[in-house]
């Protein structure tokens, strides 16, 4: 019981702040930080070398995303590993090339008791950053429990909670799958939502170091 209110308080906070501007960002144009990120592109990335979740979303008005694509490149897993990293390249170019993001967001891998797993996804990674320094994007990495925070307000959220919040907020008519693709659009969201402060954390910089 407490649970499922916890739950449902969570996503009320999320909606709410989807239709207000964050009071952030008005403490930030009182100080000449002033930030518009509106039209930013961000191309969110669930890795891995069997299932691949590729999404790209562009930011609209204060904490407004809109879905711009989203789909699971898959490669084979009886098929040679140089085999799968190169169908995966060619995937990920292919996808920024078309979109043409303005910056990148990937999962960061983390400790998993399947090594081979960890390893492969490792390998994808860095197929995947290399694609985004070939075009001068920025890549940005987060943990799930980052994603989920961003997302629900909590970072222990399951699946099913974290699909229906990306469902809401990107307004889709229904649930992206498979959980590849939610996850790549959970990335893509937390970024949009992180971009000012990392903006203004940028430009602090500048000024102190000018």
């Amino acid at each position: 019981m407490y649970s499922t209110l916890i739950v449902n308080l969570c996503e009320w906070a999320v909606e709410l702040c989807l239709r207000h501007i964050p009071l952030v960002a008005m403490w930030s144009k009182e100080r000449g930080l002033a930030v518009n990120l509106e039209g930013l592109r961000v191309m969110g990335i669930d890795p891995g070398l069997t299932r691949c979740g590729l999404s790209v979303v562009q930011a609209g008005r204060g904490r407004a995303v809109l879905p711009v694509s989203v789909g699971v490149v898959r490669t084979p897993a009886d098929a040679p590993l140089t085999e799968r990293l190169l169908r995966l390249s060619v995937a990920v170019n292919e996808w920024m090339d078309d979109y043409t993001p303005d910056v990148v967001a990937i999962e960061r891998v983390f400790e998993r008791s399947n090594v081979s797993t960890v390893m492969n996804t490792a390998h994808a990674v860095g197929v995947l950053i290399l694609a985004a320094a070939q075009r001068g994007i920025d890549v940005h990495m987060y943990t799930p429990s980052e994603v989920k925070k961003a997302i629900s307000g909590n970072g222990r959220a399951d699946k099913k909670q974290m699909t229906n919040m990306i469902t809401r907020i990107l307004g889709l008519t229904e649930p992206p799958k498979p959980a590849d693709a939610a996850d790549a659009l959970a990335l893509a969201v937390c970024h949009c939502w992180r971009a000012p402060l990392i903006a203004r954390t940028q430009q602090l910089s500048q000024r102190k170091a000018q």
